[in-house]
């Protein structure tokens, strides 16, 4: 009788949790769906001679940082696993996700900025500057600067999905096992990997792809540090827009923002396609064999980006106490504590921040576990469409949705606000990140804990719960 009410129990807590997600998405989704109805938003829009600049701008930024993301991901990859130069690798990746997206643009600004360290290590013995020279290495009109600090922040955050699969103490055996049959039928290292390990690979890294390119499509605090400006990208400026005082404007910023939308829905139907189509030309298992020759050297790995990463925190931790710092001095003539002293009188900011990122990322994590855990397949399948549209709504057009359910509910400019806007937009990241690993978990092992008369929550937290903690703390952490 009980294994008969099981099931019934699980789709009764799958349809509960099924709700606690859709209603308050479905409610700012409609609520921004509201700002797309009004002609004159559009007609505005279409009047209005910088948003085509700002969508091509957007595209290249956004496409250019997906696709050099993907491949020196690839590369770091198929140049370090297995081994231990990997699991070495795997330990810096926490820090470097750890590591705010804006704090990054900040401190990468401050390296590559004409008065930044960089120039001031070289001037004035190499370059002979005794000024900052005019050159547009931040916020310059190609975009360049937005790219690399886009592939910087998003190669980690791939190489953590791809941990997540590695790292599975079901599938990294079997996986080396492969990859070392592979080199005994003649295949070099890197042949073997392309052909074995990246087919397998390459359709469970494809939510975190979405995810990767819908934010470069849409990213709007990085695009102000160290973005374009002329023109900007499309998401900086509907963002510009909605925070005019002009009502007209604002409207003009939520069809911009719509606009957007639509551009990330059809990017994911690309990223989609492009899928399906290499996996039908079967690309990635042709070929012939190379000469087994000499083993390779694994030299590529993580360190050149981290110490990039460590030079960025530096920059940020000296600018935190510089005082006067002439140009082209390499180091500040004084120091000031004024920073740390303000950031000091806001501590009950930083507590509310701490309490909020905890909040919001264990409630999402808890979500998401319990929905993979109970949703059938079918239902995961069409709540999914509703669970990416944080991901898939710019953030401009989602916070207007926000702002109107806050006010609705009641909880607009409280905490509880706070925590549901913030479980929301983290619940398709977790998803995203957990969802490989969790689906591909192999079924045996339940099959087995049955059999020695283990109840079900015994299975999950003494064999599948632990055999996950590499993709449970990777959801976590993202």
């Amino acid at each position: 009788m009980a294994a008969a009410l099981r099931p019934v129990k699980r789709q009764v807590t799958a349809a509960l949790l099924a709700l606690l997600i859709a209603v308050p998405l479905l409610w700012v989704t409609l609520s921004a769906v509201g700002a797309a109805l009004d002609p004159g938003a559009w007609a505005g829009l279409r009047a209005d001679l910088q948003w085509p600049r700002a969508l091509a701008m957007t595209l290249w930024t956004g496409v250019a940082a997906t696709a050099l993301s993907v491949a020196l991901t690839a590369w770091l990859l198929a140049g370090s696993f297995p081994g231990p130069l990997w699991q070495r690798s795997v330990r810096v990746l926490s820090p470097m996700l750890a590591v705010p997206h804006a704090a990054f643009a900040i401190g990468l600004a401050f390296l590559i900025a004409p008065s930044g360290w960089l120039l001031r290590l070289l001037s004035p013995w190499a370059t002979g500057f005794e000024a900052p020279p005019p050159w547009p290495t931040t916020q310059d009109p190609w975009g360049l600067g937005l790219i690399a600090v886009l592939v910087a922040k998003e190669v980690p955050f791939l190489l953590w999905a791809a941990a997540s699969q590695l790292q599975r103490a079901d599938t990294a055996t079997r996986l080396e096992r492969e990859l070392d049959a592979a080199r005994s039928m003649g295949y070099t290292r890197q042949a073997a990997w392309w052909r074995v390990l990246w087919p397998q690979l390459w359709p469970r890294l494809n939510g975190p792809l979405v995810a990767v390119l819908a934010y470069s499509l849409t990213v709007v605090d990085m695009a102000l540090v160290i973005g374009p400006t002329s023109p900007p990208t499309l998401a900086v400026l509907a963002w510009q827009w909605l925070l005019d005082a002009d009502p007209g404007l604002n409207a003009q910023g939520a069809a911009a923002a719509w606009l957007l939308a639509a551009l990330v829905g059809l990017a994911a139907l690309a990223v989609q396609a492009l899928t399906r189509w290499l996996h039908w030309r079967q690309r990635w298992v042709r070929g012939t064999r190379g000469q087994p020759g000499p083993a390779q050297p694994r030299t590529w790995n993580l360190w050149p980006l981290a110490g990039a990463y460590g030079a960025v925190l530096a920059a940020l931790a000296v600018g935190s106490v510089s005082g006067v710092w002439p140009f082209p001095q390499f180091w500040p003539a004084s120091f000031s504590l004024q920073g740390w002293e303000s950031v000091g009188a806001s501590a009950r900011t930083l507590w509310v921040t701490l309490a909020l990122a905890t909040a919001s990322s264990a409630t999402a994590l808890l979500w998401a576990v319990a929905w993979l855990e109970c949703a059938p397949a079918a239902w995961d399948a069409r709540l999914r469409r509703l669970v990416y549209l944080p991901l898939l709504l710019p953030s401009v057009l989602w916070v207007v949705g926000l702002h109107r359910l806050s006010l609705a509910w009641g909880i607009d400019a409280r905490w509880p606000g706070l925590w549901l806007a913030h479980s929301l937009a983290a619940a398709p990241y977790v998803l995203i990140a957990l969802s490989p690993a969790y689906q591909g978990f192999d079924a045996r092992y339940a099959q087995i804990a049955a059999s020695l008369r283990k109840g079900h929550w015994a299975f999950l937290l003494r064999v599948k719960w632990p055999l996950l903690k590499a993709a449970l703390l990777a959801a976590l952490a993202v």
